[in-house]
């Protein structure tokens, strides 16, 4: 099984006491931090593959709070942003919870309502590293099956049995009963049911 290293929060900020500040009260709470004066200097900064959320000002010079998250999510980076500004508005806050921002956090904040966000940010991350795992781990099984075990899996998922497999395929009833034995080892599915719902995660159909 793989473990995650320990999980870090970056922090960009423009304002240097601020950023201090920051790190102060997240170290306080046992995390890792980072911490960068612009979102230029986080994107060109190599980040570990750990758990991770990013606590991110909104107005920066250069690229700002919203524009840096677009930019990530443009980019593939998968990692959930507390946003902390103190100067919010509607829009501005809308557009920051539909591209998938955890918080939204207007300047005076509680020490604990940023902690708190922190947490459930770095373990919505740590969800969906095991859930990317996982997806690639299923999709490296199904790509180890041969193109007739495919055939055969295709059709199973669909209810048929091993007899009309056979027909379907104008082959052997044995033959589908030794490519199906292989397929269920090979996937580690120990029912139908199980290799029903594997094929849902891979996007295959079953009509």
């Amino acid at each position: 099984m793989v473990t995650d290293a320990a999980p870090i929060v970056f922090v960009v900020d423009d304002d240097p006491s601020v950023r201090s500040s920051t790190e102060r009260l997240v170290r306080s709470a046992g995390f890792e931090v980072k911490t960068f004066g612009s979102a230029a200097e986080f994107l060109e900064t190599p980040r570990p593959e750990a758990p991770a959320c990013l606590v991110l000002v909104i107005r920066m010079p250069g690229r700002s709070g919203l524009d840096l998250q677009h930019e990530l999510a443009g980019s593939g980076i998968q990692i959930p942003i507390i946003f902390v500004t103190g100067h919010a508005n509607i829009p501005m806050t809308v557009r920051a919870m539909k591209a998938g921002a955890v918080e939204f956090l207007t300047k005076p904040y509680r020490r604990n309502d940023l902690l708190q966000a922190i947490r459930t940010a770095i373990d919505r991350d740590r969800d969906a590293r095991q859930e990317r795992r996982e997806a690639l781990e299923l999709r490296q099984r199904y790509e180890r099956l041969t193109p007739r075990e495919r055939d055969v899996m295709a059709l199973v998922i669909t209810g048929m049995l091993n007899k009309q497999i056979a027909g379907e395929l104008a082959t052997a009833e044995r033959t589908v009963k030794f490519h199906r034995a292989h397929i269920m080892q090979k996937m580690k599915a120990e029912s139908v049911a199980e290799l029903v719902r594997m094929a849902g995660q891979l996007g295959l159909t079953t009509a």
